[in-house]
């Protein structure tokens, strides 16, 4: 859309309203330009007009006598969908502090082949260990971290700066497997995900799926890691009343 006539102070701030209604999954992209002249018509005077670099050119207008006519303001706008927060049940990874335990989650992708549903509401979900259709086709390229060389990104979001300093070390998470039903166009990336909680917790996190053409979906999880299994039983046998009784045990550092 276009505003013209606004007028503007000295040092007044002008708010652009903007809004954003994608209908499918996929990066829109637009750009919003201010060009601001002199209320009274009047150039703003410049000697070495003609002496302007390439990139301050593209910035103002330049008027016929060599003056700067207007001054261009450029600020690109990329519109990203989100998949709707619904109410999933989070994938859960329970495991007992100081052992190992490896997970499948799957989740399931919509709106992102062309022609498939590009309404994601009501059909993202969250699965732990499900089983494989009949009608699937491997032709999905993913990878870990967000770079924009390749079709899927992923990474774990979690509530604070100071749970992903310590769960980050415990977690690790791998993509085995992607899929996709020619039918319904759904995408579906199974993750191998290894806690090692190293003592009880309880910890939410957020699995955040990014396709490069535009599009994200959020999947919630749970990590909870329970009491450790008991080391030793130290008996003590009383040698009789008010007196102590002593008994030793080593203790073993794995560290310096």
């Amino acid at each position: 859309f276009y505003l013209t006539g606004t007028r503007l102070a000295p040092k007044e701030k002008l708010d652009i309203p903007m809004l954003f209604m994608p209908d499918t999954m996929k990066m829109y992209e637009a750009v919003v330009v201010i060009h601001v002249m002199r209320e009274n018509g009047e150039n703003w005077p410049y000697e070495d007009s003609a002496e302007l670099n390439k990139d301050f050119k593209s910035s103002v207008t330049l008027a016929e006598n060599g003056g700067i006519q207007g001054i261009l303001w450029i600020y690109p706008v990329r519109g990203i969908p989100e998949a709707p927060q619904q109410k999933l049940v989070p994938a859960v990874v329970r495991c007992r502090a100081r052992q190992r335990v490896e997970r499948r989650v799957e989740v399931q992708l919509t709106g992102v082949v062309p022609g498939a549903n590009a309404t994601p509401a009501g059909r993202n979900s969250t699965m732990v260990n499900t089983n494989k259709p009949a009608n699937i086709q491997e032709e999905i390229q993913v990878t870990d971290g967000f770079s924009t060389t390749v079709e899927f990104l992923y990474e774990l979001q979690y509530q604070s700066n100071e749970v992903k300093s310590q769960l980050g070390a415990l977690i690790g998470m791998h993509l085995i497997q992607r899929e996709c039903d020619t039918e319904s166009g759904i995408i579906t990336l199974i993750f191998n995900i290894v806690f090692t909680p190293n003592k009880p917790m309880r910890n939410e996190a957020t699995l955040v799926v990014q396709c490069t053409t535009g599009g994200v979906w959020k999947f919630p999880m749970l990590f909870i890691a329970t009491e450790p299994e008991v080391d030793d039983v130290i008996n003590i046998e009383a040698v009789g009343l008010n007196k102590e009784s002593i008994v030793g045990f080593k203790l073993t550092s794995p560290t310096r």
